[in-house]
């Protein structure tokens, strides 16, 4: 009985690695900016955003050109990340949201690097004063 419970575990276990070695990593969305072929990654855990477009280049095919993560765009405390884009047509940055906790940053590419903005409107948090 003892050697049938070891081996459930064992099996358990091995799903569960299996699952978490096939589970996407990252996500991808594509800015909004109908001139604009960016397509934004995030890290599901980490939310570390990165960007990559299309480049050409004089007598080939063209490269992919890259920007890295910049100021605010680097990793965070762990969560569920994702990365949305608005449906406004002229939006060249995506939100990076937080599933878990409901936090938004706003992304974008600025001087070779992708920036975010702080994170807000966690839950419970107090919706922006607007002055007249």
């Amino acid at each position: 009985m003892a050697r049938l419970r070891g081996r459930a575990a064992l099996a358990t276990i091995c799903m569960a690695w299996g699952a978490a070695v096939h589970a996407a990593p990252f996500d991808f969305v594509s800015a909004p900016q109908t001139d604009l072929n960016r397509i934004y990654r995030v890290d599901r855990v980490t939310g570390e955003v990165s960007a990559c477009q299309y480049g050409l280049s004089e007598g080939g095919v063209g490269l992919t050109v890259c920007f890295a993560a910049g100021e605010g765009a680097g990793p965070l405390a762990a969560g569920e990340y994702g990365v949305v884009a608005s449906r406004h047509e002229r939006e060249g940055g995506v939100f990076r949201v937080n599933a878990r906790t409901g936090e938004m940053s706003v992304c974008y590419v600025a001087e070779e690097r992708v920036v975010c903005t702080s994170p807000s409107g966690a839950a419970g948090a107090q919706p922006a004063q607007v002055r007249p």
